[in-house]
């Protein structure tokens, strides 16, 4: 039977340092290569879950779960404010899902 043990420090601190620059990487290629920056985006997901690291709010919200797109405004998503349900909207134009995240007034 094997045993599941912990990844050192120091494996979890390369493998964020790995997803933060395969973010950037992602984003920009982003208009000369979608598939590679898709590609680069899963690979991200894919070391986040080898070594059990949580990617940041930011970068969960910078990407659409369903076709691994990197979401910037105007160019692969549209972003809306819905005054009355208090939810920031944003539509992936590649597969057209919907994300809804609640915010509040100051």
């Amino acid at each position: 039977m094997r045993r599941r043990t912990r990844k050192p420090d120091w494996q979890k601190k390369i493998a964020k340092e790995r997803i933060r620059k395969l973010f950037n990487l992602a984003r920009e290629n982003l208009d000369v290569h979608p598939e590679r920056s898709r590609r680069y985006v899963e690979l991200a997901r894919k070391i986040g879950l080898r070594y059990n690291v949580r990617l940041t709010k930011e970068q969960k919200m910078s990407f659409c779960k369903k076709c691994n797109q990197i979401l910037i405004p105007g160019k692969t998503s549209t972003i809306r404010l819905d005054q009355e349900k208090k939810v920031l909207t944003v539509k992936c134009l590649n597969c057209n899902n919907i994300y809804r995240y609640p915010y509040k007034k100051i």
